[in-house]
């Protein structure tokens, strides 16, 4: 246990800081403080030192240079061995046993203003300085590097009756450096935006603990501020697998945001039911046509409020997850009566427009597929043009088919999902499953459209669909064959559009 004598204190945020001066002031320790929170200080009566008279220097350069002088960091730094001892006598330097140091918001910063000046002002020097120097040296001197740990280390304190052991400190130093790596990480990303040579930094330190992995011999965590997307209202604790279908739920919802009262449901990240209607019991009812089966214990997602009449009906079948802008007050209280049935308020559609995952012995990063295709993005290669209605129709196939793992075909009929192939080794068998799903569930693929996520290699495709009476084909097209499936569509009256855009799901 090592006694703390001498501490430094500059913090921006003071909240919380009053119990910690208070108890070091109890127990005799003399505080070296600057500018603002020096004068924090001397308001709660506590004695404070001025830096500005241990270092015979004031503030200068606008508050930029305050403690970086060899009399704070040699007495942060000094090991409290004869050699190192002998050094701060020699040059009257005291010893720092604590230092609590925060940093200016630079993340708050950018994100509320794009006013360089303002942002380069945040990044702090003196800081960063004093935290690493308290941390590399944990052996002799205690580093408090943020607000979020005022707390910890006043119960720390409190139970060392005034000091702290090696672990603890230890244990502060890795949260310093986790600090400090945050920050420096950001300040580069803000400096390297538009900046064309690849990197990969990302620093992510808040952390949630989820019931388990994929399965339940796998542990797994969620990294970041899942609070800022969306309020859990209802259910059991959110796990690895719900968070992978809840992100492909708010995906492919995202797409209809704008859109009349539109419902979705996924299975393993899939859209099995996706429908667009006037009401959203009637898209709700729609959607759920689309594929009965698969929608049990499925994630729910709409674009309105949801009602009463809605909430009864969905409230007859078991799922997972139900994601909703909003609740009417007794749709919530009917929905809330099953207790672990997890019920989210989305607050945004937020993307990242990177994305990444680890392969190997690294990791992939690319662009997010945030590509939404217009009537003015598609080419007419066929005699036969769809028609107004049609193109509508293809669009809304074509982000169905977006949003399914490839080899991907979606059926769609009246802006409703009638059938889906995917994760096919080839997209003939995705069309015939799509075909034999459509049926299965009692449509009728006469006059319907379909998407395909990727070129036709041959035109043994759009010659299934014409069997199955499909009149209108989207495709992002760039095969060496294109004419031959584009024949065949001419010959048979079928119209056909290309995208030129490729939406692979692998």
């Amino acid at each position: 246990m090592k006694k703390i004598r001498t501490a430094l204190i500059s913090v921006f945020h003071k909240e919380g800081l009053e119990d910690i001066i208070k108890a070091l002031h109890g127990n005799g320790v003399t505080i070296y403080s600057t500018g603002g929170t020096q004068a924090y200080i001397e308001k709660l009566g506590v004695p404070v030192a001025a830096v500005e008279d241990l270092t015979s220097y004031p503030s200068i350069l606008d508050g930029r240079v305050k403690t970086l002088h060899p009399k704070v960091f040699g007495g942060i730094l000094a090991r409290r061995e004869d050699a190192h001892l002998q050094e701060l006598g020699k040059y009257d330097i005291p010893e720092i046993d604590l230092v609590i140091v925060d940093l200016y918001p630079f993340q708050q910063t950018v994100a509320n203003t794009d006013d360089e000046p303002a942002i380069i002002e945040k990044i702090d020097i003196g800081g960063i300085s004093l935290i690493r120097a308290a941390a590399k040296n944990y052996k002799d001197v205690a580093i408090v590097p943020s607000q979020a740990e005022y707390n910890l280390f006043l119960q720390l304190y409190h139970e060392g009756n005034g000091g702290l052991t090696l672990g603890q400190r230890r244990e502060l130093a890795r949260r310093a450096f986790m600090v400090s790596s945050d920050y420096d990480t950001a300040i580069f990303n803000y400096f390297n935006r538009g900046n064309d040579e690849p990197v990969f930094k990302h620093s992510i330190h808040e952390v949630a603990p989820l019931r388990y992995g994929e399965n339940p011999h796998q542990q797994g965590f969620f990294y970041g501020h899942l609070e800022d997307m969306l309020e859990q209202l209802n259910g059991k604790a959110i796990s690895y697998n719900n968070l992978v279908d809840i992100d492909a739920a708010v995906q492919i919802m995202r797409e209809f945001k704008d859109e009349d009262p539109t419902f979705a449901i996924l299975k393993h990240t899939n859209a099995c039911g996706v429908a667009i209607r006037s009401t959203l019991k009637d898209a709700w009812d729609a959607a759920l046509a689309c594929d009965n089966v698969s929608a049990f214990g499925g994630i729910f997602i709409c674009n309105r409020p949801v009602n009463l009449e809605t909430a009864e009906a969905i409230d007859q079948l078991f799922y997972e997850v139900l994601i909703a802008p909003d609740f009417e007050e007794d749709a919530f209280a009917h929905l809330a009566k099953k207790k672990k049935r997890i019920l989210l308020r989305l607050k945004n559609y937020h993307v990242h427009k990177r994305s990444f995952r680890s392969l190997l012995n690294g990791v992939v990063e690319q662009d997010t597929d945030l590509k939404n295709e217009t009537p003015e993005d598609l080419r007419v290669v066929t005699k036969v043009a769809p028609t107004k209605e049609q193109i509508q129709e293809l669009l809304f196939a074509n982000i169905c088919a977006k949003h399914l793992k490839s080899n991907t075909i979606a059926l769609t009929k009246n802006r409703q999902l009638i059938g889906m192939g995917c994760g096919q080794p080839n997209r003939v068998d995705a069309l015939r499953q799509a075909i034999s799903k459509a049926r299965l569930f009692g449509f009728d693929t006469t006059g319907a459209v379909m998407a395909s996520d990727a070129f036709f290699p041959f035109s043994d495709s759009v010659e299934i669909a014409h069997e199955a009476g499909i009149q209108a084909v989207i495709q992002p097209g760039g095969s060496i064959k294109d004419q031959d499936s584009i024949s065949f569509c001419d010959e048979h009256g079928m119209a056909m559009v290309m995208t030129g855009t490729r939406h692979f799901r692998h």
